[in-house]
């Protein structure tokens, strides 16, 4: 299920009564022998049938059952795995607080049977996605919005428990009529060429969508918000530019198959405001990410952010390169550094707290380098991609090839949630799916070691009062391990030795005060700068001021042990992030660098060949030895 501003790791709800039903042997084998990676087998037993009590309002294509799709799949001590729905199971009357299925899923899991028919000409899965694709339309309303929540009898469940928001969920926009939009805009593609009645109900629903998002959400269409002294676009889907880019998915697909000029318009619109969410350069943080939420400056997050995907697709749908600038930067700027930072993670708010990696995370970046399409983010992809088969925290592989199953998620402590629910399963297909098509990409396997961002925790300093708010939460952004420390004098850290010089970006609580505070920092005789800790007015932010890492100008030497920061005024410090020069990931004989550097530079990597690559993802140096360039702000794939 759709995770909301507070990132979570996939899994069920609540343990409840449901269904147990094993794999088809046949599915499996099937998959394997074809030497493909993608295997539908688990997503089709997620897959079953419902025919929906009349609801008004609401109906869908022709007669008969509806496909539908199991929101969690829960293993059991046995291995198999038992399908439940999400929220308190009532066995009274079988129901769930949420329901059994829901529209976020139904809607995704028909864009994977879509692409794997458009791959494979597969006519059970193009059967499969009809089903699914009636089962999404029955759930929307007459006002063009979506109800979320099924019941295991069909029954529609408009108002959750715990609640959803818009409550009812069918009562505005949503990251669910955007993922509708998603599946019905690929479903209007593919099925105008192989059932034309078909294509034409689902073109009548998408532009009954279309009109919900021009009188709720395009209507601000030129507004901005303000949100810490920043103008953000006031036209995206709940103010989402991870929710707007799943739409603009979909308005491509129908474009480039001929859609309305209310579709272009809306997807030209769409695409302008996830442009503008671009942030930082290559030594600011950010560093050129597209950010995902329009409430705060200081959020990004993995999950649903495919802000890179869609760009490129509206890019190519309205013959717009431009709008492809935007996603370059995210994925030739801020991945690799995500990707040597630890991988990639769910949340950096703005530390990396939210350590937990799911595959829904993962699947936006690997589909965002692999959407941009240039050749050095395809082998970025492949650092990506191995996530999948063992690289990764818990060194082990989060995905099977023999039953289809992508597990859950790995915690930050490299735990494995072993569950298999829908989200899960579909990224992970979506992922497959795009390796499948992409065989160049290599496969790259072996535990991952990275030489990257490293956290050091304010409150680890001498001098200073640690202060623990009543929430680490503040509303638009987190405190890092749930404290920080306040200072008005002198305080001192103790960090790691490097041998290579490192960028200071403390992360301070910046505010609108009329006097900030202000930090002077060093090492030892070394000044490293001075930050005043302002920001702009609040405008729409949940909170006063914002938590932001800002970049000292002078980088910390090579070999330095401490660092002192001397406060004018009360400064709330919250951590202190370091950030090689030069950071590195290397998995097996691969090695990803990512340079913050003013200057290019030859490293000493162990290998054969090198690819080195600008600020831009192009192609400035190939070599055949272990000294391999990096320049500014670029990357470089080393392969033994």
């Amino acid at each position: 299920m759709n995770p909301t501003r507070r990132t979570v790791i996939g899994g069920a709800l609540a343990v409840a009564a449901a269904s147990t039903v094993t794999l088809p042997a046949s599915a499996s084998a099937s998959a394997s022998a074809s030497g493909r990676l993608s295997n539908l087998a688990h997503l089709d037993f997620l897959r079953t049938s419902v025919t929906p009590p009349a609801a008004p309002g609401h109906t869908t294509f022709g007669s008969g059952p509806v496909g539908v799709l199991w929101t969690y799949a829960d293993r059991q001590a046995d291995g198999s795995y038992k399908r439940i729905g999400g929220g308190t199971y009532d066995a009274a009357t079988n129901t769930y607080g949420q329901g059994a299925f829901n529209a976020d899923d139904i809607a995704r899991a028909a864009v994977v049977y879509l692409r794997h028919w458009k791959q494979f000409r597969s006519a059970a899965s193009l059967e499969a996605a009809r089903g699914l694709l009636r089962s999404l339309t029955f759930l929307q309303s007459p006002n063009g919005n979506v109800v979320l929540w099924m019941q295991p009898d069909g029954t529609l469940n408009p108002s959750a428990d715990p609640v959803e928001l818009p409550d009812p969920s069918d009562s505005g926009p949503s990251y669910w009529l955007a993922r509708t939009v998603w599946a019905l805009g690929e479903g209007y593609a593919v099925f105008r060429r192989t059932d034309r009645a078909f294509a034409t109900f689902l073109r009548d629903r998408l532009e009954r969508a279309i009109a919900a998002l021009e009188r709720q959400v395009l209507v601000r269409y030129g507004q901005y918000n303000v949100v810490d002294g920043r103008r953000l676009p006031a036209w995206l889907i709940v103010n989402g530019a991870d929710a707007t880019s799943e739409a603009v998915l979909g308005l491509s697909a129908y474009v480039e198959a001929g859609g309305s000029a209310a579709a272009r318009r809306a997807l030209g619109r769409f695409a302008e405001g996830i442009a503008a969410m671009a942030a930082g350069s290559t030594r600011e943080w950010p560093f050129r990410a597209l950010m995902p939420w329009g409430e705060s400056i200081s959020d990004w997050h993995a999950w649903g952010a495919q802000m890179p995907s869609g760009l490129a697709a509206a890019a190519h749908a309205l013959g717009t390169p431009k709008l492809a600038g935007a996603a370059i930067g995210d994925t030739a700027g801020f991945t690799p550094l995500l990707m040597t930072a630890g991988g990639p993670d769910n949340g950096w708010l703005p530390t990396p707290i939210d350590r937990t990696q799911i595959a829904y995370g993962v699947d936006a970046r690997l589909q965002g380098l692999l959407s941009v399409g240039l050749p050095g983010l395809k082998q970025v992809a492949a650092f990506v991609a191995a996530w999948y088969f063992g690289a990764n925290r818990a060194g082990q592989p989060m995905y099977d090839a023999s039953t289809g199953r992508t597990y859950d998620g790995i915690s930050g402590d490299g735990t494995i949630n072993r569950n298999s629910g829908a989200e899960s399963s579909i990224h992970g297909q979506l992922s497959m799916l795009a390796l499948d098509a992409n065989p160049e990409v290599a496969r790259l396997t072996g535990t991952p070691s990275y030489d990257g961002l490293q956290i050091i925790e304010a409150e680890t300093a001498t001098g200073g009062q640690v202060v623990t708010p009543p929430s680490a939460w503040t509303g638009e952004s987190q405190w890092s391990n749930g404290s920080y420390l306040s200072l008005d004098g002198t305080a001192t850290w103790t960090v790691p030795p490097s041998s290579q010089q490192r960028l200071v970006l403390p992360v301070v609580n910046l505010s609108d005060a009329p006097t900030p505070a202000r930090t002077t920092w060093t090492a030892g005789p070394r000044a490293l700068g001075t930050l005043t800790h302002v920001c702009g007015s609040q405008g729409i932010s949940a909170a006063p001021g914002a938590l932001l890492p800002l970049t000292l100008a002078n980088p910390l030497p090579a070999g330095a042990t401490t660092l002192t920061a001397r406060a004018q005024g009360a400064a709330q410090l919250d951590a202190l992030l370091l950030l090689p020069t030069v950071s590195s990931l290397r998995i097996g004989d691969a090695v990803l660098l990512a340079s913050v550097d003013t200057h290019a530079r030859v490293m000493s990597v162990p290998g054969k060949q090198s690819w080195t690559y600008d600020a831009a993802g192009k192609l400035v140096a190939r070599g055949n030895a272990s000294r391999a360039l990096v320049v500014p702000g670029g990357f470089t794939v080393v392969l033994g």
